[in-house]
């Protein structure tokens, strides 16, 4: 149960001079169910592959990514029907008042942590359900911005025993690590953190990826009212999109010496305090 991060292999390990076996270090890959409950009422609403750990807080970020709030409770599922060997990868959330009507989620589905669950999948549908970030006073620094980087691998303590997760920071303006989760789906660790923001009432001002800014990490951050998300590699053009249409600041391919602004260039200060230009 909890936290298993990491299993341990026998391998064979092969270089141009040595052929020997020794341990190594996998990131865990296990499925998490998550259902929603009121009363007598429950759903599943998904089942997600993800890195065993922080499974509330997946589940809290996910939900909410979904426009689900009003959680009363999160537990590991105890139901009749989920095998004991099974129950510390199902999380049963007590949500407040009725079931919402989701007719998009309303069926059992699967998520490979390649893609997670994607909710919305146009501007349109989050037109009708999110409002722009454009009323904060958020601003931040190239230069740090560009420390970021470094402080998020520093962090990344099951990525450097195993080199196979996603992480996603969430940071101060000024810079400093406020939390970081890994998980094998660059989503789930999105959902991960935000979740934990949600249920410590914390800020979330930036969040870091280490990978690509996509759609569905930008959904995710605009739900939570991030305004600042940076990744480490490039967005897609749909990213932009919403970045652009929501009033939020979009940063890609971020690194100690660049980095480029897709979107909200005003909230990026040059060491002068002017805003970093941007194409449009």
């Amino acid at each position: 149960m909890g936290d298993r991060p990491v299993a341990r292999y026998r391998i064979r390990s092969v270089t141009t001079v040595t052929d020997r076996e020794r341990s190594d270090e996998v990131a865990t890959e296990e499925p998490l169910e998550i259902r929603i409950t009121s009363g007598s009422e429950r759903r599943t609403l998904a089942i997600t592959m993800r890195t065993p750990g922080s499974d509330f807080e997946l589940a809290a970020g996910f939900l909410n990514g979904e426009g689900v709030t009003g959680i009363e409770a999160i537990a590991y599922c105890t139901d009749e029907d989920v095998p004991p060997e099974a129950r510390f990868n199902t999380v049963t959330v007590r949500l407040r008042g009725p079931l919402p009507d989701l007719p998009g989620l309303d069926r059992y589905f699967v998520t490979s942590s390649a893609c997670g669950v994607c909710g919305a999948a146009s501007l349109d549908a989050l037109r009708d359900k999110c409002v722009p970030l454009v009323s904060d006073h958020l601003e931040i620094t190239a230069d740090t911005l560009r420390g970021l980087p470094a402080k998020l691998h520093a962090a990344q303590g099951v990525f450097g025993r195993t080199g196979g997760l996603h992480a996603a920071g969430l940071f101060t303006a000024e810079g400093e690590l406020i939390k970081l989760r890994e998980d094998v789906g660059r989503h789930n660790a999105v959902d991960k953190v935000v979740g934990w923001s949600l249920l410590n009432d914390a800020p979330r001002p930036v969040l870091l990826v280490s990978g690509r800014a996509s759609y569905e990490i930008m959904q995710k951050a605009l739900a939570a009212g991030i305004s600042v998300v940076a990744a480490v590699s490039a967005p897609s053009s749909l990213a932009v999109d919403v970045a652009r249409e929501f009033g939020m600041t979009l940063v890609g391919f971020l690194r100690e010496e660049r980095f480029n602004v897709y979107a909200g260039s005003a909230r990026v200060l040059q060491a002068g305090g002017d805003a970093v230009d941007a194409e449009q």
